[in-house]
């Protein structure tokens, strides 16, 4: 199962990537035939660019949800429990050697 969810991540990341160098060259392609002058063209460009990272990071993090409710699901622990636990261990462990 989490075997699955990887590969589809790194398929989903894998596609990003080449959306983002299509969306520049379809940007480039439509401000080259639309005769924008340079800075026009160059802030099209560039608007491309940020609304492209804007729904990158936005599917980025309904992803790292996504991930984080199959873990629940499945009742294994996140990053944040363990740290949690070790934080814990690290307390009593001292607090033993104080009392040792």
């Amino acid at each position: 199962m989490l075997e699955t969810i990887k590969n589809s991540l790194l398929a989903g990341v894998g596609m990003a990537l080449r959306s983002k160098k299509e969306i520049e060259a379809f940007a480039r392609e439509f401000a080259e035939q639309s005769e924008m002058n340079q800075k026009e063209a160059k802030d099209f460009l560039e608007e491309c660019k940020n609304r492209y990272e804007d729904a990158k990071s936005t599917l980025d993090k309904k992803v790292e949800e996504v991930v984080e409710a199959v873990l629940k699901r499945l009742d294994l622990p996140t990053r944040a429990d363990i740290d949690v636990l070790n934080t814990r261990i690290d307390e009593l462990a001292k607090k033993n050697e104080k009392d040792a």
